[in-house]
C-alpha cells in the first residue's frame, strides 16, 4: 500500500493511494492500529512521510560512491546524524545556507527506511519485520561545511533546515519484500546524475537495522538514510553544486519520484545574522 501524509483542515493526517489514483482516509495510529476508511478525499498539500523521531545517515555504503569521494570503506557502517529540523516536504524548497554560507550544496539521492515498531538487539534475519514502509531521500549535503569546516565531523554540514525532503509516499514493507534491489536515479534539472541499484550497497538494509539497534533502541518515526550512489556533484571534474533555480529529482522504482526546487535562503536580519556568526565563533 502507499500512504501519504497531507495538510487538512484539522492537521496533518494520514490517506492512502488506490491503484486507480483516489485517495482514501486513513484513521487511527500509523505506528499501530489503523484502518484505511471507505471514505474519499481530496489531498491537502503533500507533507514528509513521517514526522521522524530521528535520522541516521549512512555514509560510504555504495562502493564506486566511496571511491569517487576517495574514501576507504570500513568495517562497519559510517553513521551520522541529521537533526529533525532537515525535514523537507515534497515539493518544498531546499535552501542554500547564507547565514552560515555555502557554496558547495550537493545532492544525494537515496532509499529511506521508515521503522514501524520500537526495536533493540534484533537480529539480521528479523530485521524487515520492524519496517514500516520504504520512502525516497534526498540526503542534502553542504560539503565545504561537512570536509572542512565542520570540525571533523559530518553532523553540521548534514542538518542545515531543508537538507533531508522525504516523499511523496511510504510504501509498506508488504509491496516491497526485497528492498535490496531497486534501482535509485537521481536528476538535476532533468540531466542525470545518479543512477544506482540498492543491490549494490555494501551494508544491506537488514544488516544496517540490526547494527543501529545493537545496544540502543530504535523509536517508531525512526528514519534511516541507507547510502547514495555515485554520481554526486562534488565528485565531477570540476565540482558541480546546486544552484537557486535548480530542480532535483529523485526517483525510486515502486516508490514514486520526489521533486524539491531549490532557492537561497532568505537572511531575515543581517544584524542577527552577524550576531548569530559571532556567537558561532566563541
Amino acid at each position: 500500500m502507499k500512504i501519504f501524509r497531507h495538510l487538512t483542515s484539522c492537521g496533518p493526517a494520514y490517506a492512502a493511494l488506490m491503484p486507480d489514483g483516489g485517495a482514501r482516509e486513513i484513521t487511527g495510529d500509523i505506528f499501530g492500529d489503523y484502518i484505511v476508511t471507505d471514505r474519499l478525499i481530496t489531498p491537502g498539500t503533500r507533507l514528509a512521510p513521517v514526522d521522524a523521531t530521528c535520522i541516521f545517515g549512512i555514509g560510504l555504503n555504495y562502493q564506486k560512491h566511496a571511491d569517487e569521494l576517495g574514501r576507504l570503506v570500513q568495517a562497519h557502517p559510517l553513521i551520522f546524524i541529521k537533526s529533525a529540523n532537515t525535514l523537507q516536504h515534497p515539493d518544498g524548497a531546499i535552501e542554500i545556507p547564507r547565514t552560515l554560507t555555502s557554496d558547495a550544496v550537493d545532492y544525494e539521492g537515496e532509499l529511506a527506511v521508515i521503522i514501524g515498531r520500537s526495536c533493540k538487539n534484533v537480529s539480521k534475519e528479523d530485521a524487515l519485520d520492524y519496517v514500516l514502509g520504504y520512502t525516497c531521500a534526498n540526503d542534502v549535503s553542504a560539503r565545504d561545511w561537512q570536509f572542512v569546516l565542520g570540525g571533523g565531523q559530518f553532523s553540521q554540514g548534514k542538518s542545515f533546515d531543508t537538507f533531508c525532503p522525504l516523499g511523496p509516499v511510504l510504501v509498506t514493507r508488504d509491496e516491497i519484500p526485497d528492498p535490496d534491489h531497486l534501482r535509485v536515479t537521481t536528476h538535476v534539472n532533468g540531466t542525470l546524475r545518479q543512477d544506482g541499484n540498492t543491490r549494490d550497497m555494501i551494508f544491506d538494509v537488514a544488516s544496517l537495522i540490526s547494527f543501529l539497534s545493537s545496544s540502543k533502541t530504535l523509536q517508531p518515526g525512526t528514519v534511516i538514510l541507507t547510502g547514495s550512489p555515485d554520481g554526486v556533484g562534488h565528485s565531477l571534474k570540476p565540482p558541480v553544486y546546486l544552484q537557486a533555480g535548480d530542480l532535483v529529482k529523485v526517483e525510486i522504482e515502486r516508490i514514486g519520484v520526489l521533486s524539491n526546487p531549490v532557492v537561497e535562503e532568505t537572511v531575515v536580519s543581517l544584524a542577527a545574522s552577524s550576531k548569530s556568526f559571532q556567537n558561532f565563533n566563541q
